[in-house]
């Protein structure tokens, strides 16, 4: 028997609650979800990759997670390529909201047409964390916010640290 494979595929700069909430969802269906980091030569983010795979792994390990299940790799293509050379079938996306939905559909549409054999699945976030995004989360701790309600307590005190 085969694995099911997918991936979910994000900047994760850094991972929140919201990012936890869907990985725990995918990892409810898959047996394995492949965390793809988009990287972009001419786009820095506030943590580098290796402190974004960092992040990632102390996370699923707390959550109890094998990191077996949950690969981190980066890819800078296209995520319909990283999806075939990691050997999913399906590609995983959060919805937030109808404008996600929007957005998604579209991105959907399009994958669909440049992989057929790769399917889409929506999971929709949680109410409580729907409108956590990482872009807030960084502001907030750029200005001495409190993120803890935001983000696990590992991506906290790395926020602390890097806005101390």
């Amino acid at each position: 028997m085969t694995d099911h494979i997918a991936i979910y595929a994000g900047s994760f700069d850094p991972i929140t609650n919201g990012h936890l909430d869907v990985l725990r969802g995918a990892l409810a269906i898959f047996d394995k979800v492949v965390v793809a980091i988009g990287t972009h030569p001419g786009k820095k983010g506030l943590f580098d990759f290796e402190q974004r795979v960092d992040l990632i792994r102390e996370v699923i390990v707390e959550e109890g997670v094998s990191p077996d299940r949950v690969p981190i790799v980066a890819f800078g293509g296209l995520l319909v390529d990283a999806a075939r050379e990691h050997g999913a079938k399906a590609l995983v996306r959060g919805l937030r909201d109808g404008t996600d939905l929007d957005y998604e559909m579209q991105m959907a549409g399009m994958n669909e047409m440049m992989a057929p054999d790769l399917h889409t699945v929506f999971l929709p976030a949680s109410p409580s964390v729907r409108t956590i995004t990482a872009t807030l989360v960084r502001q907030i701790a750029s200005m001495g916010g409190d993120t803890s309600p935001f983000v696990p307590a590992a991506v906290e005190k790395a926020l602390r640290a890097k806005f101390q």
